[in-house]
């Protein structure tokens, strides 16, 4: 059986072409990329956006602020202007567009539904997204401006979303001065921006200021956990935890790392491959070293550190990492096991707080200490590798240099009291 097409020749002139079903399986069958996997037409869109929130409900980590924005449209008591403030990834433009959502596509709206997708997708005619970094001089404020007086084409408000509105210019933020503080009725603004102290006090004060939290690890541990389960992946939960703390505080990082270790894999993402990918220490090398610094053992510390260079790691970040786990040990050495502040798995807690036990706290603070005077000392430094040994051997011989310190101070006090 053919089925028939028909097209328009240049001339306007209809013709018909008749297609056989091997050709139209031949036409339908997917390309082939060059490494031989097939490519579908449908782009692949980012666990970023995929997965971002799209209810009040779904925003991780800011359930104060969700419900506050709430219970101002329940109650009829919605200001003219909002500030959202607060890092990266943190989910200030999806409320931004989920609190429009919510002004604007309401029930006596006959395609409420269109204009609700349109709000989520950033095009509807009635919400304005405006980029500050690049919309940033006093010609768009006047723009922005005259547009606002102009009445909204088929929902309740017209919503200006100004993300990065730390960006604009001095004179920009002049000339929206006096519309923020007395907008048209159908008029509301939501600044967004990462750098609040760079937003003059003048238009802060025309504003309800509402500050986003980082995300705490758990939760973007639990969000991952719920993406890998509905992209049907597994992964080692030592590798969840470690992409939520290199997160620090932002979904977005999270998701985008999450993002790059699926990509690699091959139905699991296991622990060796979110090292290779992420260019993460070997969890075993790592201990060893915490191990060489808790029994004095210098040399099995040199080792280990230079094994950690060896992998890939910078000497700094090397450092940053030897910090991060005595922070580990210092937390579960004062707060016991099972402290809800140290994000590791129940195998790697039991193995820090074995080494933990050979330092008292006080010795921790101070190995924590020197780490972060150490960082910034190799970063400005011309010989970073003479400078980490140098450091690692100190961690190592902390117990020597306490007890050199405590001598010398002894000392000190002693030729003072001669001196009286």
């Amino acid at each position: 059986m053919t089925t028939k097409a028909t097209s328009k020749t240049r001339d306007g002139e209809t013709k018909r072409a008749s297609t056989e079903p091997e050709a139209s399986v031949a036409a339908a069958a997917p390309s082939v990329n060059l490494f031989g996997a097939e490519v579908t037409s449908a782009p692949y869109q980012v666990f970023a956006r995929r997965y971002r929130s799209r209810s009040f409900a779904e925003l991780i980590g800011q359930d104060s602020i969700a419900n506050t924005l709430k219970n101002a449209i329940t109650l009829g008591r919605t200001a003219h202007a909002y500030l959202f403030c607060g890092t990266r990834g943190v989910g200030k433009t999806s409320m931004a567009r989920i609190f429009a959502r919510a002004l604007n596509a309401v029930d006596s709206l006959g395609d409420r539904d269109a204009i609700a997708q349109s709000i989520m997708r950033g095009e509807d005619l009635d919400v304005i997204e405006i980029d500050g970094a690049s919309n940033r001089g006093v010609d768009d404020a006047r723009d922005l401006i005259a547009g606002a007086g102009m009445a909204p084409a088929r929902s309740p408000y017209k919503i200006y979303i100004i993300d990065e509105v730390h960006m604009l210019t001095q004179p920009a933020f002049n000339a929206l001065l006096k519309t923020m503080e007395e907008p048209p009725a159908h008029v509301k603004f939501i600044l967004c921006t990462t750098e609040p102290h760079k937003v003059p006090a003048t238009i802060q004060s025309r504003c309800q200021r509402f500050d986003f939290r980082s995300i705490p690890t758990t939760l973007i541990a639990a969000h991952l956990r719920s993406v890998l389960d509905g992209e049907k992946i597994t992964a080692d939960e030592a590798v969840v935890l470690q992409v939520a703390r290199l997160a620090n505080g932002s979904m977005r990082d999270g998701l985008s790392l999450l993002d790059r270790l699926v990509s690699s894999a091959t139905g699991h993402v296991s622990v060796a491959l979110a090292r290779d990918v992420l260019g993460l220490p070997d969890e075993e090398l790592l201990e060893s070293l915490i191990a060489a610094i808790a029994q004095g053992d210098p040399a099995r510390g040199l080792s280990a550190a230079a094994t950690l260079l060896e992998q890939g790691m910078s000497p700094d970040h090397a450092i940053d990492t030897i910090a991060a786990r005595l922070r580990d040990a210092l937390l579960i050495r004062t707060c016991g096991a099972a402290c809800t502040m140290v994000d590791l798995p129940l195998e790697s807690r039991e193995r820090i707080a074995v080494h933990a036990s050979h330092f008292d706290p006080p010795v921790l603070v101070h190995l924590i200490t020197l780490c972060d005077g150490a960082v910034r000392n190799i970063r400005g430094s011309s010989v970073p590798r003479a400078l980490f040994d140098a450091v690692i051997a100190r961690l190592c011989m902390s117990e020597h240099f306490v007890t050199a310190a405590t001598l010398l101070a002894s000392s000190s006090d002693g030729a003072a009291v001669k001196k009286k």
